[in-house]
Formats: C-alpha cells, structure tokens, sequence
C-alpha cells in the first residue's frame, strides 16, 4: 500500500490527518534519512499493520538497510525502554537508583548517526507516552539538531499515530 493509498483510507471527518500526513511527508527541516525513520519509527510504534506497511513502503527505500534496521531498532527498544522507565517514574522509590539490567546496547551502536537514533527514539518515546524517555531523548535532539527537529518528530509521531487510530476506528466500524 502507497501512502496516498493510506491518506485514502482516512475517514472525512479526520481530514485534518490527511493533509497534516502529507505536509510532514514533504518536511524540510529535517534530513531525508531523518525524516524517513521518523516515520517508520513512529509506523511501527504506532502497532497498526496497514500504517506500518504503507509507511514502510512510502519511506523504507529511502533509508539505507542500516538505516531501516536502526529505525526498526528505536522502536523495538523504546517499546521496552518507555514501559520500564515509565514504571521507575510512576512506582517512585529506589527504583530509579537501581540498574535495570535490560539489555539495550543498540543505542550505543545504533549502525546510523547517533543524533538520527535519538530522533527516533524520541519519536517513538512521544508516541509510548514515558516522561523519562521523552525529556532525556529531547535534550539530546535538541543539543544536536536544534528544536524545531524536537517539534518535527514529535509531530510526525503524534500524526502518524492519530492516522493509525483513525484508520483502526474506521475500519472497527466497518465491520
């Protein structure tokens, strides 16, 4: 499925996502690596299979396999990084001073820019809803690329998720 297959499958009354879809597909502030693996990031965080396809199809072949693989990484860890953190944050207590011991050494040797994973991660953060993870990943994002790379992911994020609910709820109703 292309991605104007997918703003198709978007219900009238969320027209809104349709066209916030393709302004944020056309994005310049970010690199085009960046951007793509923001959006497959956010896809794949967004646990929609018809999302998740037809982003990957629109912006998988514009990352390179390393790339791909890293944006598949940043929500694959996340996915266990923002319930754990999300947990130390909500439980309070020692937990925040005691080591996690869940492996997650992907973030240090992502295979692409350090800067561009953290871009994903904090999209995907965005997405999981954790405090932690979106404050620690934002300061990073924002030393290394500036705010306005900060607000791109975590609209693309918060778009690509509403699409998935959107698109969800609309074929719910279907049925």
């Amino acid at each position: 499925m292309s991605l104007d297959a997918l703003k198709d499958r978007i219900p009238d009354y969320a027209k809104d996502l349709r066209l916030n879809l393709s302004s944020l597909a056309n994005d310049i502030t970010l690199t085009p690596q960046q951007l793509a693996g923001a959006f497959v990031a956010s896809a794949i965080a967004s646990r929609n299979d018809e999302v998740t396809k037809a982003i990957v199809a629109e912006f998988g072949g514009k990352l390179s396999a390393e790339a791909l693989n890293a944006a598949k990484a940043a929500a694959a860890i996340m996915g266990m990084n923002n319930i754990y953190y999300r947990f130390v944050h909500m439980a309070g207590g020692d937990y925040a001073k005691m080591p996690a011991q869940l492996r997650m050494s992907v973030i240090a040797r992502p295979g692409v820019e350090k800067a561009d994973f953290e871009l994903w991660s904090l999209a995907v953060s965005v997405i999981n809803g954790c405090d932690l993870c979106v404050t620690s990943h934002e300061k990073i994002v924002r030393d290394a690329l500036g705010a306005e790379a900060v607000q791109t992911a975590a609209r693309i994020a918060a778009t690509v998720h509403a699409v998935a609910v959107a698109v969800e709820g609309a074929a719910a109703l279907r049925d």
